[in-house]
This record gives C-alpha cells, sequence and structure tokens, in this order.
C-alpha cells in the first residue's frame, strides 16, 4: 500500500529509537488542501486505532485512517538530506500536481 524507501525507514528507525516509549508505528493521514491537492499529516503513535489500515515497509509499522487509504495508497515516501534542509518527500500517484521537483508536498 506505502512504500518507504531504505532513507526514510532510516531516518524512522533512528526518531524512534530516541523516543523514550514503545512506539507501535507511523501514522499518517491525507487532507484535502497543500500545493498539490494534498496535505500529509505523520507522526509516531503509541497505539493503533481500532479501524486503522496497517503495512509494513523496511520494517516499519504504518497504520493509515480508513478515510486516508484511497488517497495515499501506492504513495513512496523518501528522507531527503540536502544543503536546503531534511525532511519527507511523498511520491504520491493520486496527488493532482507536482511541485518542481516533481514530487507532491509536504
Amino acid at each position: 500500500m506505502i512504500q518507504l524507501t531504505e532513507a526514510a525507514a532510516g531516518a524512522l528507525h533512528s526518531a524512534i529509537a530516541t523516543v523514550p516509549r514503545l512506539i507501535v508505528g507511523l501514522r499518517l493521514m491525507v487532507r484535502s488542501g497543500g500545493c498539490a491537492g494534498l496535505q500529509y499529516e505523520m507522526g509516531l503513535v503509541e497505539n493503533a486505532g481500532p479501524e486503522d489500515i496497517s503495512c509494513e515497509s523496511h520494517g516499519v509499522r504504518i497504520l493509515v485512517d480508513p478515510s486516508s487509504v484511497a488517497l495515499i495508497s501506492g504513495t513512496t515516501i523518501d528522507f531527503i538530506d540536502i544543503q536546503e534542509g531534511t525532511g519527507f518527500s511523498f511520491d504520491n500517484p493520486h496527488a493532482q500536481s507536482k511541485n518542481g521537483c516533481g514530487k507532491s508536498c509536504c
């Protein structure tokens, strides 16, 4: 359903290792809005919701609320670390438009 690149998985594993409590996964939500028609929300969570759809990529459990599944299915999440900054990039086949780098905005 959702794929992480090795760089994204590494960044998430590093972040999870620094949290002093048990993390069950990465929660993703998608809302309408943003420069590509979609706005992404993500965060590490301690519990899965009862209706969450779950998948795993590179050892990271990904939790998606049912209303976001159709909007984010097939997305690849990358982690970029360049001189201008670091962050996650979403390559979503459902995005209506893309920014100058060819990725949907976050």
